[in-house]
């Protein structure tokens, strides 16, 4: 299986606008725009026509790039979970995005946040897999069944094209947002690994404190009403292309909590009761 078609998630050829060098430019964009903390202008501020297909096409000519850099995929972030993100960007689908080796952060760190293009965070629940999953019509159980375990994580997201243009105040979309690697930048696994089945998921929560203060709190349902919903999609899509989620992979399976801005000076501390809690800071 390819990164090419590991992403390539929606849509067929046909929905396709961009040349395939159209598709390996503005993937170098966004590569280098990332690698300098510099952002860029919309992907859709050039290319209006721009689809989810075309989209998800830059993403894997993004992670090709990284692989042919000597990184690994290690597993990938479901977006767009909660009706409240969905119905802010005018969808009704969750989006994903892939994670490497170098976007794995260890808990209880300290990271420059000028090292990223407008960085946040968003609570969630990880799942590591045991079992490869590779077919359509998967329930929350058969993810269960699935998964070795589950861990309190951190979505450090970025966005390496701008969210709102500078200068022209346009609002970018989520094909921008796709094509951005459904704005993921980091994961960061802390508190105490549990068995899919020793908690109810539904009802881990979580406590957010940014310098002392708590800014956020959320239960894992606000995710599609069980967490394993959204992996429930991915394993699905995948399906639909003769693909799989496979054993050993990490997916976030979406927040539960709206992103928390990041400055230099900033200490985040994540608490999620019984299952721990790590912190997170920034210089």
């Amino acid at each position: 299986m390819t990164a090419r078609d590991a992403t390539d998630e929606v849509g067929t050829l046909s929905d396709q606008t961009l040349s395939d060098q159209e598709v390996q430019d503005e993937a170098a964009l966004l590569d280098q725009a990332e690698r300098t903390a510099t952002q860029i202008r919309q992907s859709t501020s050039v290319y209006p026509s721009m689809t989810m297909t075309d989209a998800y096409k830059v993403q894997a000519a993004w992670l090709d790039l990284k692989l042919a850099r000597g990184e690994t995929m290690v597993g990938h972030k479901i977006g767009l979970t909660s009706r409240a993100m969905q119905v802010a960007m005018n969808i009704s689908t969750p989006d994903s995005g892939f994670l490497t080796t170098s976007m794995v952060f260890a808990p209880n760190s300290s990271l420059e946040a000028a090292a990223f293009c407008d960085p946040k965070v968003e609570v969630e629940l990880a799942f590591v897999l045991a079992e490869d999953l590779d077919a359509g019509g998967l329930s929350v159980d058969d993810v269960l069944d699935a998964t070795k375990h589950v861990t309190p994580s951190v979505e450090l997201i970025a966005a390496r094209s701008h969210r709102k243009d500078p200068t022209t105040g346009r609002t970018r979309t989520v094909v921008d947002t796709i094509a951005d690697n459904a704005a993921d930048a980091g994961i960061i696994c802390g508190g105490h690994q549990v068995g899919p089945r020793d908690v109810d998921l539904r009802w881990v929560s979580a406590l957010a404190s940014r310098n002392g203060v708590v800014e956020e709190t959320g239960v894992a349902a606000g995710v599609l009403d069980h967490p394993a919903n959204g992996i429930v999609w991915l394993a699905e899509r995948y399906a639909q292309q003769g693909l799989r989620l496979q054993a050993g992979q990490t997916i976030l399976a979406g927040s539960f909590t709206r992103p928390l801005d990041i400055t230099a000076g900033d200490t985040f501390t994540f608490d999620y009761g019984q299952l721990g809690s790590f912190d997170l800071s920034f210089t």
